[in-house]
């Protein structure tokens, strides 16, 4: 499997989209341009031609185990979104010293800490590798992967939109 396949198991972006790097398959590219033409929906492209910021790199891909910088957590990528989709609320409830950038790419994870499992959204300026070589201990993680190899799990199965 290629670096990166695993995400259009679970993409479901609106507007710009993960396309694999022309250069180093093993970078995803965020584009508001489509991959194949006529692939995005019309109010899609009409949302990608609004912003003009769209074109970035994620430098985490989906499958792959992650841990917050600053908080002890870990969680596996499974979806992102190019940049801040979140409430005004929830952002400003992160302390000031270490809220991030809204213009970022923001990560959807499967996350665990000593006590439990749950849902995170994390910037990703406050995400780090995971290099433990663990397993993510959260029930869903069966359903949307299978094997973990290098810090990476493979989707389990692919969905067309």
């Amino acid at each position: 499997m290629l670096p990166g396949q695993g995400f259009w198991a679970f993409s479901v972006l609106i507007g710009p989209m993960l396309v694999i790097h022309p250069r180093r398959p093993d970078v995803l590219t965020l584009t508001k341009r489509p991959a194949i033409q006529g692939s995005m929906r019309e109010e899609s492209m009409e949302f990608a031609e609004r912003d003009t910021n769209m074109d970035r790199t994620a430098k985490f891909q989906i499958g792959q185990v992650v841990k917050h910088r600053f908080y002890p957590f870990r969680g596996v990528v499974f979806d992102v979104d190019p940049s801040f989709d979140n409430t005004d609320e929830w952002w400003q409830s992160i302390p000031a010293e270490i809220r991030p950038s809204k213009d970022q790419p923001f990560y959807h994870l499967l996350a665990e800490n000593d006590e439990t499992e749950y849902v995170a959204y994390v910037s990703e300026q406050n995400l780090m590798p995971d290099r433990s070589g663990e397993p993510v201990r959260h029930p869903q993680v069966p359903e949307l992967f299978d094997d973990l190899e290098d810090g990476v799990y493979r989707a389990r199965y692919v969905q067309e939109h």
